[in-house]
């Protein structure tokens, strides 16, 4: 699985990107990402709140159910997935989700952290979303975690920053 998400990386960006990644220490410990979307905040919410939208820029299969206990889940392979279920939201503004590791960081992946996804309009034409993921705990996998998701949540929104430079994703290139 982290070999795969190195691949689409590779593929996908060359440079570090748009992204803001802020690793904060405490007093909780917390990741923070920060992109601006060069679309309008409905385009962004219809990417992250539909299957069709997901799929433009996450991987080519996702699955939504945009509610409180719903599934928002991207399906790299039968046996690895991304994602969580959906705590809370407001419409256009913000999903709450207990998110899964990599299936790589077993423990994390069972117990989860809190995702908290912001989405602000900037304009007709530029939004921009923030990530806070916390709910961090103490040991070796909780950091090896941490450290990983500080890339692969970057690598995500870059993805989504891309989606609406370049236009949609064409996942037919990746076998």
């Amino acid at each position: 699985m982290l070999r795969f998400l190195a691949l689409i990386a590779s593929l996908l960006v060359s440079q570090a990107g748009p992204v803001s990644v802020e690793k904060v220490a405490g007093p909780e410990k917390a990741l923070r990402f920060e992109v601006v979307v060069p679309a309008s905040i409905d385009d962004v919410w219809n990417a992250f709140g539909t299957k069709a939208g997901m799929e433009t820029w996450i991987w080519r299969e996702a699955r939504v159910d945009l509610r409180p206990g719903g599934e928002w889940t991207v399906v790299y392979t039968p046996t690895a997935t991304g994602g969580g279920t959906i705590v809370s939201l407001v419409p256009k503004k913000q999903i709450v989700m207990k998110a899964m590791a990599p299936e790589t960081f077993p423990t994390v992946r069972k117990e989860r952290t809190l995702a908290t996804w912001s989405f602000e309009s900037l304009g007709a034409k530029s939004t921009r979303v923030t990530l806070v993921q916390t709910g961090w705990k103490a040991g070796r996998e909780w950091d090896e975690a941490y450290d990983y998701l500080s890339k692969g949540n970057a690598q995500l929104l870059t993805q989504l920053q891309q989606r609406f430079v370049s236009g949609p994703i064409d996942w037919s290139r990746f076998k």
